[in-house]
């Protein structure tokens, strides 16, 4: 008879492990519980214990593939003969779908037989010698007690089972009390939890009582605003939560003295042939990234995971965060590094303007390589950018203010900015993070110093 194991769940919700190595072949003979391959999941390197006692008929995988939890994992050939438990102890499964589940890593063998040893008798739910064979086949169904001589036994049950009646709210000491010595099911818990009713969900000992609103009695709520979810916002927040739980982010933050980029910026409105142009600080700040990002390329890429690649831009699409009444958005720049102060002055007036009349088309929106966020408009000194997804760096600049700061050897009243600069750390290290940083603080401080940049 030919059996399959299939990749047990091995805990915390995993999904999938890759195989480290085999230790078995196909032709091999094998014992119960004999030790059959090393797999990797994303918290540890486990051992994967053979349920059957036989020989290897098939490995379904390789060595250094990733296999998916519930997918076939070895064969064995028993000879027609049902596998028996080196725990005895461990009771048989009573429904269907608790058969259809693996067992789990460290818990032996998933029995086969629909009997089993009758367990000793309870006294008081105390047993006042551990039982050896319990604490063998499931020793997560004992705890010990504050007493040394005694072990406190728990209801019978599988880590999911317990997991389900949790979310359930359901005790699973009543439903031992039911069902008796056996294992608990989920279809123990489920019935438990139709007949009982919320009501007696509620009351079991595990579950705290929910207290009225008094609000909600005295018509309060009427006083709340539903708003839905919907459009820029709906897609804001799907990319925020996809980018934040995808991306490992790191955030580093530099103040800088702006005192000479903010007198640039003066001279440049005075110049009459500059009239047509409004020439910010932000313009600047572009204008320092686009000399910046060439010297560090990890800041212009993104991450390929289907291709398992890195991919580099030559050109930097530049994204201008920026808020309006229907959500943020970030409208790009095209090839920001080919444009002249100016030109990136009007590109960054334009975006502006559209946005706030919510023109801007979905194609100004896609794409983009790096990001600026001017949360210094707000008063906002710092913060820790979210990253747009699909890229590895954003620079939130902060308001700038006069403040005491030491200038020459001396105490003096100076114009700062924060920088706030988060990135991809799986694409840029700490290092390469702070080059970056300190190469566009060193244009705002010193904006003749753009002169060096290639």
């Amino acid at each position: 008879m030919i059996a399959e194991f299939r990749l047990p769940d091995l805990g915390e919700g995993l999904t999938e492990a890759e195989v480290v190595q085999w230790l078995v072949s196909p032709g091999d003979p094998v014992t119960l519980n004999q030790t059959l391959a090393e797999v990797e999941t994303a918290k540890a390197v486990v051992e994967l214990p053979s349920p059957y006692e036989g020989t290897v008929s098939t490995l379904h995988a390789e060595a250094g593939e990733t296999v998916a939890v519930g997918a076939p994992l070895i064969a064995f050939d028993v000879d027609g003969a049902e596998p028996q438990s080196s725990a005895p102890e461990q009771p048989a499964t009573a429904d269907a779908e608790e058969k259809a589940q693996p067992n789990l890593v460290g818990y032996g063998a998933a029995p086969t037989a629909s009997g089993r040893p009758a367990r000793r008798a309870r006294r008081g739910g105390v047993v006042r010698q551990a039982d050896t064979a319990v604490l063998e086949a499931a020793p997560h169904d004992a705890t010990p007690s504050p007493s040394s001589d005694t072990v406190v036994e728990r209801p019978r049950s599988t880590p999911p089972v317990r997991a389900h009646a949790k979310r359930l709210g359901v005790d699973l000491v009543l439903i031992a009390a039911e069902v008796g010595d056996r294992l608990i099911t989920r279809a123990d818990v489920d019935a438990y939890a139709a007949r009982v009713g919320a009501t007696a969900v509620t009351a079991a000992p595990t579950v705290t009582a929910t207290v009225p609103d008094s609000r909600a009695a005295s018509g309060a709520r009427d006083r709340e605003t539903r708003i839905p979810i919907r459009g820029v916002r709906k897609h804001t927040a799907a990319a925020m939560v996809q980018s934040a739980f995808t991306a490992p982010h790191v955030t580093v933050f530099h103040t800088v003295d702006v005192t000479a980029t903010m007198d640039l910026v003066a001279s440049l409105r005075e110049d009459r042939r500059l009239t047509e142009h409004r020439i910010g600080p932000l313009a600047l700040v572009a204008k320092a990234v686009c000399l910046a990002l060439p010297r560090t390329p990890g800041l212009n890429s993104r991450w390929d995971e289907p291709a398992g690649e890195i991919v580099e831009y030559g050109y930097i699409d530049l994204g201008i965060a920026a808020a309006t009444d229907r959500g943020l958005i970030v409208p790009l720049i095209r090839d920001a590094e080919s444009l002249t102060l100016t030109q990136l002055a009007d590109a960054i007036a334009a975006l502006a303007s559209t946005a706030r009349s919510g023109k801007t088309s979905p194609a100004e929106l896609a794409g983009g390589t790096f990001s600026i966020s001017n949360i210094g408009v707000f008063g906002v000194d710092a913060g820790t950018p979210i990253l747009p997804p699909g890229q590895s760096g954003i620079l939130a600049v902060g308001a700038v203010r006069r403040q005491p700061w030491e200038f020459r050897g001396e105490i003096a009243l100076r114009q700062l900015m924060t920088l706030s600069l988060s990135f991809d750390h799986r694409l840029v290290d700490g290092a390469e993070g702070a080059r970056f940083l300190k190469d566009v603080a060193d244009v705002l401080e010193e904006p003749g110093r753009a002169m060096l940049f290639s």
